[in-house]
Formats: C-alpha cells, structure tokens, sequence
C-alpha cells in the first residue's frame, strides 16, 4: 500500500514561514492523513505544554541515574536547549509547526499520523553506536559551545536551504557518524516505510533535513530495512574501552589477593586505595558544588565502586544530593529552557548531575593514581623485586 498523493513540506523547527506555510498547505489539499514527525511521547508533551497541562512532579532519580539514561538525559536537554534558544530568538517554540500540522488536519477533518521513531529508542541506539570518543567529541562540543559568543540569526529559513543545511548535515556526520546514521538516516528510512503504509491523499510534515532522504527511500523501498530491525535495541559490542573498565579493577581484585594469599602485608595498599579513590571522590563531589553528605557519601562507596565496573559514585553522590535539594519535574522541564550557565547552575537537576560527574571523575583520577603508589608496589613484591 502506498499514498494515492504525496505531498512532504520540509520544515524549520523554529520557523514562523513554516507554521504557516504547513497550515496553508493542508487547508488548501485537504488531504485524508496528515503525517507528522513526531512520535506519541513528543506529541503528548508538545500538547501538555499548549494547554498548560502540569506534569506529575516526581522524578525518580534513580531511573536517571542509571546506565545510559543518564548520559540521554544530558545529550536531549542540551540539545533541546539550543534548539529552544534558536526559537525563543525568532519568537517561535520548537515543534509549533507540528501542532499547526496536527491543528489543520483537525480542521480539515484529517486524520492525524505521528510517524517518527520513538525518541527514547533513537537516542539509546545512538549512544550504543557511539564510540568512546565520538562521545568525548560530543561533550566537548557541548562544553565549548556555551563558552562561545551567540551569532545573530538573520534569516533562519536559510537553513532549509540545500547548501547551508547540507553544510550543517556534514558536520554533525563527520563529529559522529554512527551517530548521524541513527539519529538521520535510520529515521529516514523509518519514516519512509511509515508514509508508505498510509492510503488516500497525506501531506507529511518533516525537518527539512529529512525530506530529501526520506524521498530517496521512498524511491527505493528495497533498501529499507524492516521497522523490526530499527527498533531493536541491541546491547553494544564489546569495545577496548569496555575491556579496560573491566579489567583494571579485576586487576586490583587479583593482585590484593595473591598478596595477602603469600602473607604480603596489604594493609597499607588498602589504606592508600581507599583515600585515594574515596579522598578524591570526596573533593570531586565538593567541587561540583555538592552538599557534604553527599560528598560523604561518595568518600564512602568510592573504594567499592572502584572495583565494580557495573557502579559509580556519582550516582550514590547524586541520589543524596537529589533527596537533600528536592528534585521535581520542574528541574527537569526547567533545565532545557536554561538560557545561560547561570541558569542552569541554578537548576537543582544540573547541580546534581554535576555532582554525579564530580564525584566520578574523582573516584576514576584515585584509580589511575593508586596503580603507580598501590598496585606496581604490590606486584613488585609478588615477583620479589
């Protein structure tokens, strides 16, 4: 099954032009299906933030702070904050021409197709594609862009043009690939296959920078993989960096317990191990602007987070700083519409995910340092030099 009539409008998330170029376009076609790119989480929360819709103020940190939701929580809120700054500049929200799309359809008796991968899916595949340092790139790309000077937008319906938004395109392809791929041509092909299973007469609403992808599967609808596989969350391969976090600690493990198995007095190794890691966990958690039973907290399961490859400090920091400072939902909804580093260190969310950086980072720097002071000095007297 395919549409009858196709008719894709490719959009500038943060353009008046385009809210009203998608209105006037589906009045004017008064097509069955109007296709959106959006997926039913996104829909509902853009509709939320219409209507005033007040969201359920717990968070549960916890979920947060566990595994790869931490790092999607830093990469979407930043990302919708640049896109909200970009908006809030030319006077227009993010996703106002998808709730215009969705509107119109209503008006004109349309139905309403939300036909974009689910965005918790996109981004966890994302970050199972990534590499260590293709992350390390994205981060430091982040950081860097809040400490550069904002240039003036003349004209934002110049990045629908082919050029500027091929130019653009190519950048965020060559920082990460695997990411481009996932986040750009995974949901082209994705959408694609969903405009190919609507009938009758449909106007899609994408980003300008799908259009173009989109009509090529479309074309060729051979080279679509099944939406099965698209959704698939699969865990990521085994990668050196892996190997290194897993091993270093086993390392640890080995040494302490041949030593003290040969009668080798490893009391002090311990001792160093654990001021060390905890020493640096703690001072990690302070600088990060932590409270001090959170600081305490990090000194404390340091040492055995250390040797536990599946844990981190930061995140125990990060629950106790999260119960002392009383997150919300707000923090959460607050922490994209941040419009400087003021701003989002004031956000007790931020504050907390600081402290779950910095107490990590303190913890990862005492075990780095406890190989050359604790480890080699044991090792050494198992082999009796």
């Amino acid at each position: 099954m395919a549409p009858d009539n196709l008719t894709i409008i490719g959009t500038a998330h943060i353009s008046e032009k385009s809210v009203e170029e998608v209105k006037d376009t589906i009045i004017e076609s008064q097509p069955d299906i109007v296709a959106v790119e959006l997926d039913a989480a996104r829909y509902q929360n853009l509709l939320n933030e219409k209507h005033g819709v007040q969201e359920d103020k717990e968070i549960k940190i916890r979920e947060i702070l566990k595994g790869n939701n931490f790092t999607m929580l830093l990469v979407s809120s930043f990302l919708s904050y640049f896109q909200k700054k970009i908006g809030e500049e030319v006077g227009v929200k993010p996703g106002s021409e998808m709730l215009a799309a969705a509107e119109a359809a209503q008006e004109a008796g349309a139905q309403v197709a939300l036909i974009d991968r689910d965005i918790q899916i996109t981004l966890k595949r994302a970050l199972n594609h990534m590499s260590f340092w293709e992350k390390a790139k994205f981060v430091y790309s982040i950081i860097t862009s809040f400490f550069s000077k904002d240039e003036a937008i003349e004209d934002i319906e110049d990045i629908k043009q082919g050029d500027a938004l091929e130019e653009v395109m190519g950048y965020f392809q060559e920082m990460s690939p695997s990411a481009y791929q996932v986040l750009v041509e995974e949901r082209d092909a994705f959408m694609a296959q969903r405009l190919m299973d609507l009938p009758g007469n449909v106007v899609a609403v994408v980003g300008a920078g799908h259009k173009n992808g989109i009509k090529k599967h479309m074309e060729n609808p051979q080279d679509i993989p099944p939406l099965q596989q698209l959704l698939e969350l699969k865990e990521s391969k085994i990668s050196a960096t892996k190997l290194i976090l897993f091993a270093i600690p086993a390392l640890f493990i080995v040494i302490f317990v041949l030593a003290f198995l040969q009668g080798i007095n490893i009391q002090s190794g311990l001792l160093q191990f654990v001021l060390l890691t905890g020493g640096l966990a703690f001072v990690g958690s302070l600088l990060a602007g932590s409270k001090l039973p959170s600081a305490v907290t990090a000194f404390i399961v340091a040492p055995f987070t250390a040797i536990h490859p599946l844990l981190a400090s930061g995140w125990f920091a990060g629950i106790v700083e999260a119960k002392l400072r009383g997150v919300s939902m707000d923090d959460l909804s607050q922490l994209s519409k941040s419009e400087s580093l003021h701003d989002m260190w004031n956000n007790r969310l931020f504050r907390i995910l600081l402290v779950v950086v910095g107490a990590n980072i303190g913890t990862t720097i005492g075990v780095f340092l406890s190989i050359p002071n604790v480890l080699l000095p044991l090792i050494n007297r198992l082999m009796g030099m």
